[in-house]
This record gives C-alpha cells, structure tokens and sequence, in this order.
C-alpha cells in the first residue's frame, strides 16, 4: 500500500515503528505537501469575498498551482521509500567472490544516487511552493493568515528535511561529480527558499499580531 493511502494514524505509526522507511524524507515531502495544501486553502478562501474582489484571479492560480504541487509533493514521499529500499536490497546482495562484491558496491551507489534525487526534487517542489505562498502577501483574505504562516513553516521544514537526507546520501557517493551538483542545486534552493520564507512569515507575524 502506497504512504499516501494510509490513514494518519496509520502513518504516523509507520513512522513510529521500528521500519527503516518511511523516514524523515517521506516525512519532510509531506511536510511540503501540507504546506501546499494550506496555500491552496488561503487561495480558496480569498477567491469569491466582495473584500478581496481584486485579488480573486490571482488567488484563482494560486489554488491550482498550489494543487499540482501538493500531487508532485505526495507522489515523492512514496518514490523517496521506494528509492530507500532499492538501497536497502542492494545492501543484501551477495559478496562472497570479487564478482558479486563488485556488483553489490555497484548497486549501492546507483540506490543511493536515486535516494539523493528524490529529496533533491522534494527540495525544487518546496522552493517552489514557497514562492507561490508568499506571492500571496497583501493580496489575500487576511482572516487565513495564520495558515499562510504554517503554510510556510510546513513548507520550511520540508525543504530543511529533504535537505538533510541529500546531504547524508551524498556522503557515501563516490561519484563526486554527482555529489558536487547535488550540493550545488540544494544549497541554491536553501539561499532561495529560506530567506523567502522567513520574510514572508515575519509580514504574517506583523499582521496578525501588529
């Protein structure tokens, strides 16, 4: 059964189990895909309101933007414990002769060049969604401004999450060319991302609280 399928509770207690995965990657993908998921909610709620009229186009794309997002975000919390558990298989390999140990350290290394392209992705998702959300500052029913604000602390923490498990994956790729791009690409969304989220959750706090 798919993560995506399992009731919350369900979930959670996966998590909580001793099971390798799903881990903190499929956590932080669904951490985006809630904080895409609240972005689409203030977009509704901004969409028909006399109060917020001339916003209502823009809200209008937001919510389907934020949609698409939400799908793409969900769909990689599955593929990022499915890229885990190719790992995980080719680590049970068998290494009895040079042969076999040669394509067990092969296998390995192609897991684990598909458990960093998951997060990486996770990443580009978030940054994305964080720039949608804030577009959404001065333009948008304020009574929802609390869940912006979670909007992009969700969205925050899935983007520092997935960063986490780039990072852990890259250190044992051999191929350093490869690990170089990774941390090149992640460390751009990060200088992107968050100070983006942090400004935006600021307006938020300056609005709800003066």
């Amino acid at each position: 059964m798919k993560l995506a399928d399992l009731t919350v509770r369900d979930f959670a207690d996966l998590v909580a189990s001793d099971a390798p995965a799903p881990g903190g990657g499929s956590a932080a993908s669904l951490y985006g895909a809630i904080g895409a998921a609240l972005t689409a909610m203030v977009a509704v709620l901004t969409q028909g309101r006399k109060k917020y009229a001339e916003y209502a186009e823009h809200a209008s794309e937001v919510e389907q933007q934020a949609r698409v997002l939400q799908a793409k975000l969900i769909d990689v919390m599955d593929r990022d414990t499915d890229a885990f558990n190719v790992v995980s298989a080719a680590f049970g390999m068998p290494k009895a002769t040079d042969e076999e140990k040669a394509a067990r350290s092969a296998a390995i290394q192609e897991g684990l060049k598909g458990c960093t392209k998951t997060p990486m992705e996770m990443m580009e998702l978030c940054d994305e969604t964080v720039t949608l959300a804030s577009s959404l500052l001065g333009r948008f029913n304020d009574t929802s401004a609390s869940d912006l604000g979670v909007a992009l602390l969700s969205l925050k923490a899935g983007i520092q999450g997935a960063w986490l498990n780039v990072l852990i994956n890259i250190g044992s790729i051999k191929d350093r060319e490869f690990a170089a791009e990774y941390r090149r690409r992640g460390e751009a969304l990060l200088a992107h991302a968050l100070p983006l989220a942090d400004e935006s959750y600021a307006e938020i706090l300056k609005l709800i609280d003066g």
